[in-house]
């Protein structure tokens, strides 16, 4: 591309040729969920959930979207699992598929688990779940979180923050949110579509919006790892 603009830039106008191959896969056309748990102890039958999608937009390798998403919900999981301190409720990671196209992974599981939109009838799990955390927000530190509306949620969110303030996160936004009136953008809007807190970070933009977000150059150089 670089030596493309230079040509051109000298006056030079270069010729180009293509090869493109493409192969379309038929013989399987379901998509899938990548599922995880830690046992819980004393409280076992509750789950807390974090996770992000692991599908990317076919311009790049998603490196940012959401490559660094997976990665850290990954990496939750695997700090709480090397602690060996048991938790008294069981954790669960998600890493969702179909996001890119209309959020069809976590659209389905959350329908199947806990309720389905149309009728809104509760399963056994919709009370058990406390909360889904998700990341799909690019490379950049966690900044800020979402309360959805809830004074107590916000509580909670303000005195976790409080000991951290120094890595970076330092907002509660969103006390005034109303409900989620339709599912879109990322996988947390499929919990709180339902009723469920679905809870998604903000994160410090740098070049996402502006350059990798479903663009051919959502490659691995774009990830910032000391903010991931």
């Amino acid at each position: 591309y670089n030596r493309i603009c230079r040509l051109l830039e000298h006056g030079t106008t270069p010729k180009l040729t293509f090869d493109i191959e493409t192969e379309y896969q038929k013989d399987d056309l379901m998509g899938f969920n990548v599922v995880g748990e830690i046992p819980g102890t004393t409280k076992a039958d509750e789950v807390v959930m974090v996770g992000g999608h692991f599908d990317s937009w076919q311009g790049g390798t998603g490196a940012t979207d959401n490559g660094t998403g997976s990665s850290v919900a990954l990496e939750a999981v695997r700090i709480l699992a090397a602690m060996h301190k048991p938790m008294a409720r069981t954790v669960r990671v998600a890493l969702w598929g179909g996001e890119e196209e209309g959020l069809y992974g976590s659209l389905a599981y959350v329908q199947q688990h806990f309720a389905p939109r149309d009728t809104m009838k509760k399963t056994p799990e919709y009370d058990k779940l406390d909360v889904y955390f998700n990341d799909d927000s690019g490379s950049g530190k966690f900044r800020g979180v979402s309360a959805l509306g809830n004074a107590q949620l916000a509580a909670i969110f303000q005195s976790w923050i409080a000991p951290v303030k120094d890595l970076g996160i330092v907002a509660v936004t969103g006390l005034t949110a109303g409900p989620t009136a339709a599912p879109g953008g990322t996988d947390s809007t499929s919990f709180s579509w339902i009723g469920l807190d679905g809870v998604g970070f903000m994160q410090d933009p740098l070049e996402y919006g502006s350059r990798t977000h479903h663009s051919n150059m959502d490659l691995y150089d774009r990830v910032q790892k000391g903010d991931v």
